[in-house]
């Protein structure tokens, strides 16, 4: 299997998921088979309609996953019923496959088994071959377990949990585990194997004692309506974590979604390619080794230490929300230094700290950050090419809305960074969009509208604040290089996410500022371009 990070490099990406020209490109919708009974001895399959950015065969070939992994025949089906010291194979036939001891229920072979019924002290277990695909209907289960983990994959080729239409399943594991050893299982559903979740029921997992959802392998959610509580991580793959589709909610006491594998080559990347995804977390609320990409979807984080972090990270669709006590989107990780950042804040550089192997693309998509700390902060470089980058960053001046230790380079899309005015990046000199930095002479508060407007007084852009704010930095198509425009605060604006049109009724002006002429130290009034940065 190649590595996706390979595959898919971050210069190549736009080509690889159809972006080219900002646009998607036309894919199959990811697929979710629906079986509608047990005689109909054939599967259907129904699609969620969720365009996908990553096509399905890219996907097949950088991952265990493949749509006819959720097509098979209902008449092949073993159905199990789980019942409190009475667990059987259900319509009074047996199946070589399935053993029952106690309230432990275990799968040896290939094939598909369809659960139903609750343990309240029990534990499903999957101990097939090597080379065996097992595929788990979950049709109204409720598995606890008071000394481990209810559900574990041992051993198997792939695992597919899928959750049957219309039906609400839970796993919910003990506090502490009896089983301490290594490779010991450490969540509410874990598996030793490549781990794939799909189908349109909803499932609910508490992982009291560690991980709601791990996989020692890759992770792809392919659909599902899933909400987890996690004391430590939420939702881990090593290899890979994918989200193709579904609703996935996720509180935890660490970080939130992510992979971790930290010794693999290309290994530990994390894909979020549709879906929804919502995140509460202690720590970072999606994480990732290697490349963390954002291609399509929503992705939500309500809370976070650190919103998005890896190596690298791309936005290339979708909408992601990020809200963070730390940076919203930090590159940053272990990785060995490339040289060392020259020149001052206002030319795009972070004020002489290392240059590391380290990157923040966007090339699409709507990206919202509201941080305390660093908005969007790269220890390598940044570029911004298309899409649309919307900065809430800090009220103190030790951290700023933008901090990039190489350089910012802005050839498209639109960016509104706005916060403090202690720690200000603005576009560097590779950059070939043109745009503006506002210093105000005093800080403004939450809710105040800021406006650009050119020469003939049109409105070229509406900002509103979200909390105390004193700098903005601006770039978009509709800025003119060495054009000058007057700053406004006051009057209304029609926004979305705080970016939008305004008119300056009521409105006050500010003084003015000169496209392509950057300074961390001035005011509108006086920027005389300090720190370059011209274009």
């Amino acid at each position: 299997m190649k590595s996706f990070r390979s595959y898919l490099s971050v210069a190549a990406l736009a080509a690889a998921i159809g972006l080219a020209g900002c646009s998607v490109a036309a894919t199959t919708p990811t697929g979710v088979s629906s079986v509608s009974g047990a005689t109909t001895g054939s599967s259907s399959t129904a699609t969620t309609g969720t365009a996908q950015a990553v096509s399905l065969d890219t996907l097949a070939e950088d991952t265990h996953y493949d749509a006819d992994d959720l097509t098979w025949d209902a008449a092949s089906e073993v159905a199990v019923t789980l019942a409190d010291g009475a667990s059987a194979v259900a319509g009074g036939t047996t199946s070589d496959a399935v053993t029952v001891d106690g309230d432990t229920v275990t799968i040896t072979a290939a094939g598909t088994y369809r659960l139903s019924g609750s343990l309240s002290d029990g534990q499903v277990v999957v101990a097939a071959g090597e080379e065996d695909t097992v595929r788990i209907i979950l049709a109204g289960a409720d598995i606890t377990s008071s000394t481990g983990s209810p559900f574990v994959v041992q051993s198997a080729d792939e695992a597919i949990v899928f959750l049957e239409d219309g039906t609400n399943n839970a796993l919910s594991d003990a506090t502490s585990y009896t089983d301490q050893g290594t490779d010991a299982p450490n969540a509410a559903l874990y598996s030793m194997a490549d781990l794939t979740i799909a189908g349109t029921g909803a499932l609910t997992v508490d992982g009291n004692y560690n991980d709601g959802i791990a996989s020692k392998d890759g992770l792809v959610l392919a659909a599902g309506n899933v909400t987890i509580k996690a004391a430590d991580d939420g939702i881990v793959g090593k290899d890979y974590a994918v989200l193709l589709d579904g609703a996935y909610q996720v509180t935890a006491g660490d970080d939130g979604f992510k992979s971790d594998n930290d010794t693999d080559e290309g290994r530990g990347w994390v894909l979020i390619n549709g879906g929804t995804l919502t995140v509460s977390a202690a720590d970072d609320g999606v994480k990732a080794f290697n490349t963390l990409t954002i291609a399509a979807g929503t992705t939500t984080v309500t809370e976070s230490e650190e919103g998005l972090e890896a190596q690298h990270i791309v936005i290339a669709g979708g909408t992601a929300t990020v809200t963070s006590n730390d940076d919203g989107v930090n590159a940053s990780g272990g990785s060995s230094t490339t040289g060392t950042a020259q020149g001052g804040m206002g030319g795009g550089m972070g004020g002489g700290e290392t240059v590391g192997d380290y990157t923040v693309e966007v090339t699409g998509g709507l990206l919202t950050i509201n941080a305390q700390g660093d908005g969007l902060d790269s220890n390598g470089n940044a570029s911004i090419s298309g899409g649309t980058v919307i900065v809430n960053g800090p009220t103190n001046s030790g951290n700023g809305a933008l901090d990039v230790n190489g350089e910012l380079a802005v050839t498209g899309g639109t960016v509104a960074a706005a916060g403090s005015a202690g720690m200000v990046v603005t576009p560097g000199n590779t950059s070939t969009q043109s745009g503006v930095q506002v210093a105000l002479d005093s800080t403004v508060s939450a809710g105040t509208v800021i406006q650009l407007a050119d020469s003939s007084g049109t409105v070229v852009a509406a900002f509103v604040t979200t909390k105390a704010t004193q700098s903005l930095v601006f770039s978009s198509a509709a800025i003119t290089a060495g054009a000058e425009y007057t700053v406004y605060t006051g009057g209304t604006a029609t926004v979305s996410a705080g970016l939008g049109e305004g008119t300056l009724d009521g409105a006050s002006s500010a003084g003015t500022v000169t496209a392509g002429e950057y300074t961390a130290a001035q005011g509108p009034g006086g920027m005389g371009g300090m720190g370059g940065g011209r274009m």
